[in-house]
């Protein structure tokens, strides 16, 4: 558990000496798209079904208007915090290139996230820049979401999107992906595709099932393991990732990142994108 203590006070969530945690990477280093930083160590978001706004100060969390109750049954799992990233880092820094990584960024984190948006999401992300998949997320809740208090909106199930038409989709600027998005949210309705299994099932199978969906290769099915089923195991390779184990691993990972090369990945995407 990588903090001592939560309390509640005054209505919100307070964290005691939170480790290895640094809110503005995990949140703006790719991974998630419902969040907007309000000002320094300050983000707003929604996430599984929830409106939060989270605040950093050094060890210090404060998770505003969340009783411990939704912190224990929510935040905590989708901050990951039960892995210890500290034996996680132990095991990456045996790897020179890798342990550069990591002291860009040791706070890094990968969030837990809803398997239906994590996998949407990163449908949209396809040929895309993270301003441009926000915005395209931000109208899709918009328009089929549920409203919360606050004014923000639910990512929409995939029954509410099943109805919908590539026209309606198209018309939230999100181009080609519209058919995508589309087929995803019908084969889920019908229960064509089971989500609840992947994150269980065999690697390849689970692959096998994403990648049904059209428009939805490797990569995308990937992030969708990785970042909506929390399958650590599993690497999305994008053009920075692909320069990174070209330069730095032609044979691949070493073995022992197996069970957590996508976490490895993630330290690795954000060093190549922001520190070199």
């Amino acid at each position: 558990m990588d903090y001592t203590s939560a309390a509640c006070r005054d209505g919100h969530t307070i964290l005691t000496g939170v480790r290895h945690f640094d809110l503005g990477a995990i949140l703006d280093c790719g991974q998630c798209f419902r969040w907007e930083q309000r000002s320094e160590g300050c983000y707003a978001g929604v996430a599984l079904g929830r409106a939060l706004v989270v605040e950093q100060k050094e060890d210090r969390v404060l998770l505003r208007d969340t009783t411990l109750r939704e912190f224990q049954e929510v935040w905590r799992d989708y901050f990951d915090l039960d892995r210890d990233y500290g034996e996680v880092k132990a095991i990456l820094e045996t790897d020179e290139a890798m342990a550069a990584a990591v002291a860009f960024c040791p706070g890094m984190r990968v969030l837990r996230q809803d398997p239906w948006e994590a996998l949407c999401s990163f449908i949209i992300s396809q040929n895309n820049n993270i301003p441009r998949i926000k915005g395209i997320v931000e109208r899709l809740c918009r328009a089929f979401g549920d409203l919360l208090p606050g004014g923000s909106f639910t990512f929409p199930p995939p029954r509410r999107l099943a109805g919908r038409t590539v026209e309606e989709l198209a018309e939230l600027r999100s181009g080609f992906r519209a058919k995508y998005i589309l087929d995803a949210a019908r084969l889920a309705a019908s229960g064509e595709l089971e989500l609840e299994p992947l994150y269980t099932m065999e690697l390849d199978k689970a692959r096998g099932s994403l990648m049904s969906i059209k428009g939805v290769g490797p990569k995308v099915a990937e992030c969708a393991l990785l970042y909506g089923f929390g399958r650590a195991e599993c690497v999305p390779v994008d053009v920075w990732i692909k320069r990174a184990l070209a330069q730095l691993y032609p044979e691949g990972f070493p073995p022992a990142f197996s069970p957590i090369a996508g976490i490895g990945q993630q330290y690795l995407f954000h060093y190549m994108r922001k520190g070199r």
